[in-house]
């Protein structure tokens, strides 16, 4: 369970994100939709603390994940990041091979003998439905992956220090088609383990593999219910504006 409770966020004088205050429900996934520019992304960074890295930022409010604030200064960063992980828009995968990508959180946080690392790096290439693709050569250099596969490799080696949560900035928007249903069939079978949080411009997409929606604009949350009711019944006409394509 993530609660958000009053959230606002400022780079320097801008007022990045206003009074965000949302229950993110666990093993499902939630998109977040708006125009660019609205603090779907920055909010999305505010849940694994990544927004810390950036100068002159204030963050007021509370985010708590199984009623822990995120934000007290007992929590661990490492630790919190490790049980959230993180994909972003252009597939980031090494410069190493295959199985070195997904080995890299483990061996960073733990000291498994050779078998049990050799396990968890195939487990997780499974879960990401990338092992019978790769499996016969996992020295193969990351690189030479096509983009879909390296996206999916970057789920794996996310999922492979078994986080909690994944967040998922516009995981294909810079995929085809065909590995971007690829990726949106491996978020469908990831949320029976994992919270999903992901942010998205791709409506259809939204309307695909969410389950619950919410929609931003001008770093506020408009509304934000059941995916099915934000589609076909929402409550607030900014939201029905949006989704129908009449702005954005």
């Amino acid at each position: 369970m993530i609660t958000t409770e009053n959230i606002n966020l400022y780079y320097g004088k801008s007022h990045a994100l206003k009074n965000v205050s949302m229950v993110l429900q666990p093993l499902s996934v939630t998109a977040l939709i708006g125009p660019s520019g609205c603090g779907k992304s920055t909010f999305l960074r505010c849940i694994n603390r990544m927004n810390d890295l950036i100068a002159d930022v204030k963050i007021t409010g509370e985010i708590n994940i199984n009623g822990k604030n995120i934000y007290s200064k007992e929590v661990d960063v490492n630790e919190l990041r490790k049980n959230v992980g993180m994909v972003f828009q252009k597939p980031t995968p090494f410069p190493k091979s295959i199985y070195d990508n997904v080995a890299y959180g483990l061996r960073v946080n733990s000291s498994l003998k050779k078998d049990e690392l050799d396990n968890k790096v195939h487990n997780a290439l499974k879960q990401a439905a990338l092992w019978d693709e790769v499996q016969s050569n996992l020295s193969k250099s990351a690189l030479s992956l096509s983009g879909g596969q390296q996206q999916r490799l970057c789920i794996a080696r996310a999922i492979a220090v078994s986080p909690r949560i994944i967040l998922m900035d516009e995981p294909t928007s810079a995929l085809d088609p065909l590995s971007t249903l690829k990726v949106e069939q491996l978020i469908q079978e990831l949320k029976k383990e994992y919270t999903i949080v992901i942010v998205t411009h791709n409506m259809q997409q939204a309307a695909r593999i969410s389950d619950k929606t919410a929609f931003f604009y001008m770093g506020e949350v408009i509304e934000y219910d059941n995916t099915s009711k934000i589609f076909n019944a929402p409550a607030n006409q900014q939201t029905k504006d949006y989704v129908n394509g009449n702005f954005g």
